[in-house]
């Protein structure tokens, strides 16, 4: 290619600048968690309402994906993208103060009527900033294609995909850190401590067979640090403003934006049939809605996205009440997780271009197993010590996130660059359909079965993921043959001013 090294320079700060700003997506996304065991705490809001919330919010950001794929490839991703960060802020900044908002409407500060008004205006800003969630990764699966030939795309959008354990990692330490340093301390209040207890004893499965100075040590370090989860929201919601400002000015929508040519190799042959009426509709069906391939990663989303979310949306509650861990141990927990992701995110992307020649699915394959061997022995093996199940669950997330950046990736390829927001859409949608499902099944199974049927249900939805890959081992490693062809076709044949 000619101006190989501007082509680079370019490449490289389109990678870096692209990664900060998705991670600060996942910063305003991921806070959440940490602030869920201090929501429980102070108003008493059960496992199951916070699995509602977080299944509602799941289904429309995998919606929101999914239309936001059609509507990115006509409009400029930069934009695109530092839009949905703004609005993102926006949303937790309404988060942050739910608790003044439920008081202007209810007139109350405590009580059924506060609580049920609380977890309403929680329910609709979560909503609405999932939806804004789903402003930014479309715009990066259009762009990065553009930026990175398919031989490469998964060691360098893999080490993209890193963005998501960053911003989450930033998250829990973040978030965490003020979780046990900022708040009120109403520790010398005995009414706030009573009713922390009793929020406690109500939402915790097993509570009653603590020690007392266990139950003790709990409820006085809420106390200690009472309101601290509003500053989960408010932070991270002050980030992301200079986040979408760093989106608008370092980022460019493709090569020839900035006056270089086209990566070699990666013509599709679409820019022949752009003025066939109905061409671009039937180019996505071809290629996306009627490709078996892009169906079967969407459909192996749906078990990754379970296992993926299953641990990150509630290992600090996990880790809090049913392996006796304080918030500040859990969070650290969550984060030796989203580290040891990262590092298993990029000896993915490299296996697949390096041992399996770009064919991504199958490396999902061997990484699902993997997830699979180290969730069973997280839960099945008794008498793991706190150190010892954070190294296994860490990992585990060494696995999880392999298939979690590879499905993307390979869907990218097999839909080519210019469908390639499209088909991450179909594949976000069917992902986020099992984090919905994750969501429910985890508020539920934990409330009434308890946590260790948690992780027996993640072993076997692992197993049905790795199935799926095992079907998948013969697919080609993209689908720029399969364009080129289907292109030709179109050109070739007399009925072009006919439905295509």
């Amino acid at each position: 290619m000619k101006n190989n090294k501007s082509f680079k320079f370019w490449q490289w700060k389109i990678i870096v600048v692209s990664m900060f700003v998705y991670a600060i997506y996942y910063f305003v996304r991921k806070n959440f968690s940490i602030a869920m065991p201090g929501l429980t705490a102070e108003y008493g809001i059960s496992n199951t309402s916070f699995g509602i919330i977080i299944a509602l919010g799941s289904i429309i950001y995998g919606l929101s994906r999914f239309i936001n794929g059609f509507i990115v490839e006509k409009v400029s991703t930069k934009l695109f993208m530092a839009i949905g960060l703004m609005l993102c802020a926006l949303a937790n900044f309404c988060f942050g103060f739910g608790v003044d908002l439920s008081y202007l409407i209810t007139g109350v500060h405590e009580g059924p009527q506060f609580v049920n008004m609380l977890i309403l205006l929680m329910g609709a800003t979560i909503v609405l900033n999932q939806y804004f969630q789903g402003f930014g990764y479309p715009p990066c699966a259009r762009m990065l294609p553009q930026w990175i030939a398919p031989g490469e795309l998964s060691t360098k959008m893999s080490i993209w995909n890193t963005s998501h354990s960053i911003g989450s990692f930033a998250a829990v330490v973040i978030c965490g850190l003020i979780m046990t340093n900022m708040g009120a301390d109403m520790s010398g209040d005995s009414s706030v401590v009573a009713r922390i207890s009793a929020n406690l004893a109500d939402s915790i499965k097993g509570w009653d067979t603590m020690s007392a100075a266990d139950q003790s040590a709990k409820i006085m370090s809420y106390a200690a640090h009472y309101g601290a989860w509003k500053w989960c929201f408010i932070i991270p919601g002050i980030v992301a403003v200079g986040g979408a400002i760093v989106c608008m000015l370092g980022l460019k929508d493709s090569p020839q934006s900035v006056g270089l040519p086209e990566i070699e190799g990666t013509s599709t042959g679409k820019e022949q049939i752009k003025a066939i009426p109905g061409s671009h509709k039937a180019y996505l069906r071809h290629m996306v809605f009627k490709n078996k391939w892009i169906w079967m990663l969407s459909i192996a989303n749906v078990f990754v996205y379970v296992l993926r979310m299953g641990v990150l949306d509630w290992g600090p509650k996990f880790l809090t009440e049913d392996r006796g861990m304080d918030i500040k141990s859990a969070a650290w927990s969550v984060a030796v997780f989203e580290l040891t992701a990262i590092v298993g995110t990029i000896f993915a992307g490299w296996a697949s271009d390096h041992i399996f020649k770009g064919k991504s699915h199958r490396m999902c394959l061997f990484a699902m197993v993997g997830a699979v061997l180290f969730l069973g022995i997280f839960a099945l093996v008794p008498g793991l010590n706190p150190i010892v199940s954070t190294l296994v669950l860490a990992m585990s997330g060494f696995c999880i996130y392999g298939p979690q950046a590879l499905i993307g990736i390979g869907s990218a390829n097999q839909a080519t660059k210019e469908a390639s927001a499209t088909a991450n859409g179909l594949a976000g949608i069917c992902g986020y359909v099992g984090s919905a499902l994750s969501a429910l099944a985890v508020g539920l199974i934990a409330d009434h079965l308890g946590w260790k049927a948690v992780f027996i249900t993640f072993i076997i939805v692992g197993i049905i993921g790795a199935l799926i890959f095992l079907f998948m081992w013969n697919a080609p490693r993209d689908g720029y043959e399969r364009s080129r062809k289907f292109t030709q076709q179109l050109l070739e044949d007399k009925k072009l001013n006919k439905k295509v």
